[in-house]
């Protein structure tokens, strides 16, 4: 399963963020530090099901009429203060947390109203764009610092007569994330000496700096749009990143509300509709909702979930069948699983997500749209039904 990572100073909103879009129970406070310990739940992406391409909706518990949630990790870790790098906060726990992760949510207070320490603040009393590069300055020096601390290994390794560069680098980089083949990819973009003794703090830097935007790519989210000052998410948005304005209270009110059944509201919608009766008050503050929503497209918790997996990791979606006309399984549930896959995977890419032992006795496959067998070279698209043939099966 992606794991997903929400990062950003205290009182950003990002444990209101994690409740919103895995409705777990998890404290949600005004004060630095609310979490201590990193919350791990589950999320969904929203992608398009491929049972709208049939005269009945598929039925299953991730879909609904036709817009199927996908599951992924999500990982709420303690705020971030400047110098976490350097142990300030809870800063060498929030970094060992992110390690895993394969994408970054940096939670943005857009409002302006927590200053650099994520301490409160009066609305726009703070400049947000300050923070736009905040996680990643932090992040990049924490790894620097990684690197620094164990070069003397790699220096000791490049004395032997088979040291290969790349291959003592994964090793001290594999840690964070990164595969040989992320550390070849950088190490071909940049410019370096092959003996590791002739490496300057600038080499080391520029290597850490480069791996940590390979493995750890970020989404700027600009929480609390909905009060924050005027131009304030356009001064975000004309930043190098990607950015997605949201409204995490809004988010979780809306679901809380559907769940209770007073509203008809699926994630990632851009409206809702009023189903049961609420209060005067309650009826304003969802106009309200609705208004930022309809100024946004809805209230970005779920946009930013699709814009780090669909945009950033660039995945798509391949659901695995056993019988290819009824894109059914063994016990004739429809469209049972979905898997998220890099771009460009083939079939015997699928047969592996599913079960290491699928893929190993992979022979072929069969594209259930279609009906037709395809080949080990063709690539997966989003939304593809495929039908794995293996011994294994």
């Amino acid at each position: 399963m992606l794991s997903v990572a929400l990062a950003g100073k205290p009182n950003a909103g990002k444990s209101t963020f994690y409740k919103a879009a895995t409705m777990a129970d998890v404290d949600v406070g005004n004060y630095p530090f609310t979490t201590i310990d990193p919350n791990r739940g589950v999320t969904h992406v929203r992608t398009d099901c491929p049972c709208l391409d049939r005269e009945e909706r598929c039925g299953n518990e991730h879909c609904r009429d036709g817009k199927r949630y996908v599951p992924v990790e999500l990982l709420d870790v303690a705020g971030l203060v400047p110098g976490a790098h350097e142990g300030r906060g809870l800063g060498n726990q929030f970094l060992d947390a992110l390690t895993d992760a394969d994408v970054i949510l940096q939670v943005i207070d857009a409002a302006g109203a927590t200053n650099a320490e994520g301490e409160p603040v009066e609305v726009g009393e703070y400049d947000p764009v300050e923070e736009a590069d905040f996680v990643e300055e932090e992040m990049d020096q924490w790894l620097a610092g990684i690197v620094e601390r164990n070069w003397e290994s790699v220096e000791r390794k490049s004395r032997s007569p088979d040291f290969d560069i790349d291959e003592a680098l994964t090793d001290l980089l594999t840690g964070f994330g990164a595969t040989e083949y992320d550390v070849t990819a950088v190490l071909r973009g940049i410019e370096y000496p092959e003996d590791p003794i002739q490496w300057t703090d600038e080499h080391r830097e520029r290597l850490a700096r480069d791996v940590r935007a390979r493995t750890k790519p970020i989404v700027l989210v600009a929480n609390k749009a909905d009060i924050a000052p005027e131009g304030n998410v356009e001064r975000l948005r004309e930043t190098d990143k990607p950015v997605v304005p949201a409204t995490a209270d809004g988010e979780l009110a809306l679901r809380s509300a559907a769940e209770s059944g007073v509203l008809d509201y699926d994630p990632g919608d851009a409206d809702f509709e009023l189903l049961g009766d609420v209060s005067d008050a309650q009826a304003e503050g969802l106009e309200r909702i609705r208004e930022v929503m309809a100024a946004f497209g809805g209230t970005g918790v779920q946009t930013a979930l699709d814009e780090a997996v669909y945009g950033l990791l660039d995945r798509i979606t391949a659901y695995p069948v056993q019988n290819e006309t009824h894109w059914t399984d063994a016990r004739d549930n429809v469209l049972p699983d979905a898997f998220l896959l890099p771009r460009g995977s083939g079939p015997k890419d699928l047969a592996y997500a599913v079960h290491t032992d699928i893929g190993e006795g992979y022979l072929h496959a069969v594209n259930a749209k279609t009906e037709r067998r395809i080949g080990e070279e063709y690539e997966l698209e989003e939304g593809d039904v495929i039908k794995v043939v293996s011994t294994a099966n």
